[in-house]
């Protein structure tokens, strides 16, 4: 009995052994974990009435598998006391990967949660449909940033050098580039704030009009009606008046014609010659009905104005 036992001691004394059970230890309560979050955690999200909870637990379940993993590796390795750096590798590989599956999940966990918060705002937050490239860009930027940062530190190297390194830099570029630094904060702006939308039609007070084709983070493009692609900067469409003539519920408008007829013409026969010829016009629209109304005795005549309605404000 003796011998067994110490047998047994000599084995939870050697080194190889204890990293074995660190190993196995890990991998168990790796698995123990998995189970708890894809069977129990799972079930119980299914109960509710969102789905954005089961997409989470689905995402993040196999990060925290893998870091429980490599959290027995590396206790395994130092057991082992191999030489330095071999240790040292060995650790960095495996805080490396970790921070990449890590990265990639919350990837994924950040573009489900932008799309399903979007379709629950409704449209009453700045995250919408027609933002979400913006922000699903922006926050990989971000967590691909803190990737690298955390991959830095975990192989030794001295980050603070860099980051001021690479403030200065930063600054550097933007006062050089500070037009396309005030597009890029323009665009952000417009796809925040909505003005316009695709396929809108805007009347710019630089006289430029037509519909908008495409909305970028530098520029926005409008199509004219003589089929002319204009580009304008979204520094410029920022600080401009914009007439958005398919904002409403409906792209329909109303058009206001004012005219002057001289003093002692038959104003019926005016209005029946106007009438006629809105209502023989193919671009107005027969509901409402045109009309025409008085506004006001001019020094030289009768100042009327005419009243109709447009499907397109292409066609005014």
């Amino acid at each position: 009995m003796n011998d067994y036992l110490e047998i047994l001691f000599t084995l939870i004394q050697n080194t190889v052994f204890q990293a074995g059970l660190y190993v196995i230890g890990s991998l168990v309560t790796a698995k123990l974990a998995d189970w708890i979050i894809t069977s129990i955690l799972s079930r119980l999200a299914s109960r509710t009435d969102s789905t954005i909870d089961d997409r989470i637990i689905q995402i993040l379940h196999r990060p925290i598998y893998y870091s429980i993993l490599f959290v027995g590796l590396g206790i395994s390795i130092t057991l082992l006391q191999l030489p330095d750096i071999i240790t040292f590798v060995f650790i960095g590989i495996f805080k490396s990967m970790a921070i990449l599956i890590w990265s990639l999940a919350l990837f994924q966990a950040f573009m489900h949660f932008i799309n399903w918060y979007s379709q629950q705002s409704k449209g009453k937050s700045i995250l919408q449909t027609h933002t979400l490239p913006l922000f699903d860009n922006v926050g990989k930027v971000i967590i691909f940033m803190v990737a690298v940062y955390f991959i830095f530190i975990s192989w030794g190297f001295n980050v603070t050098g860099w980051l001021a390194s690479t403030t200065i830099v930063a600054m550097v570029v933007a006062l050089a580039a500070k037009d396309t630094v005030a597009n890029l904060f323009a665009g952000f702006f417009i796809m925040a704030d909505t003005p316009y939308k695709l396929g809108d039609y805007i009347n710019l007070d630089g006289g430029e009009r037509g519909y908008v084709k495409h909305i970028g983070l530098r520029s926005t493009r409008i199509m004219t009606r003589d089929d002319i692609e204009i580009t304008l900067p979204n520094s410029l469409i920022a600080n401009s008046k914009i007439i958005n003539e398919s904002g409403g519920p409906k792209e329909k408008e109303r058009v206001r014609i004012t005219l002057s007829v001289a003093y002692g013409s038959d104003i019926d026969q005016v209005r029946s010659t106007l009438m006629e010829i809105s209502q023989n016009n193919e671009n107005v629209c027969k509901n409402p009905e045109p009309r025409m109304r008085f506004r006001n005795f001019g020094d030289s005549g009768i100042s009327l104005q005419l009243l109709f309605w447009i499907e397109k404000p292409e066609d005014r």
